[in-house]
This record gives structure tokens, C-alpha cells and sequence, in this order.
């Protein structure tokens, strides 16, 4: 009986361990980056719609990073620098992305679909 239910038991340990590990792998992330010089990027241009934990890599002081679409409004401050995680549901429609003192020329669009 013991050894049933050590088995048991080691069995639904692994169970769980696979779990956690297939969902952080399934994480949807997108990653955006401003500066150096007058560059705006993000690493994809389509995504399907869904929870996303967007990484922004700030990397320079006369930038911002501004992120708009369907309930979403959120940016850098121009004159910080560093990484900043926001974690966001992005719904189907068009999102921008610009960096607001340099509106004309660092812009660009994410589309979920």
C-alpha cells in the first residue's frame, strides 16, 4: 500500500511540475523597444488577441514609448530609462506605438487579430 501511494504521489508531483512549465511557455509576450537614436521597434507586427506581457527596453532619455489601442494607453516617461513589464489584454483591433517628442518620425503599428 505504501508504495502505491509514493508512486501516486510522484506521479502527481510530475504532474504538477509539467503543468506550471507548459503554462510559462505558453506565456504570450511581445517586447518594444526605443532608442538608441531615433528607432521605435516592436519584435512583431500581428498578434492574435489575448493576455500579452509586453517588455519595453527604454533606452534612451529623450524617448518615450506610448502604446495605444482598444483600452490600452500606457507609456514610458521621456526622460527615464530602463525595462518596464506591463502585462495587458490586447483585443482585436489596431494598436500604435510612437514616441511622443519624436511623433513624426518613431512611430509604428501592432494589429491583434
Amino acid at each position: 500500500m505504501r508504495l502505491i501511494i509514493g508512486g501516486l504521489t510522484t506521479i502527481l508531483a510530475m504532474l504538477a511540475l509539467a503543468s506550471s512549465t507548459f503554462a510559462a511557455a505558453n506565456t504570450n509576450t511581445l517586447t518594444g523597444t526605443v532608442g538608441p537614436g531615433y528607432t521605435i521597434t516592436m519584435n512583431k507586427k500581428t498578434v492574435k488577441a489575448g493576455t500579452y506581457v509586453i517588455t519595453i527596453h527604454d533606452l534612451a532619455s529623450i524617448h518615450d514609448f506610448h502604446l495605444t489601442g482598444p483600452g490600452v494607453d500606457k507609456k514610458t516617461s521621456v526622460t527615464g530609462t530602463g525595462t518596464t513589464k506591463w502585462t495587458m489584454k490586447l483585443k482585436k483591433g489596431t494598436y500604435h506605438f510612437v514616441c511622443d517628442p519624436h511623433h513624426t518620425i518613431m512611430h509604428g503599428v501592432l494589429t491583434a487579430t
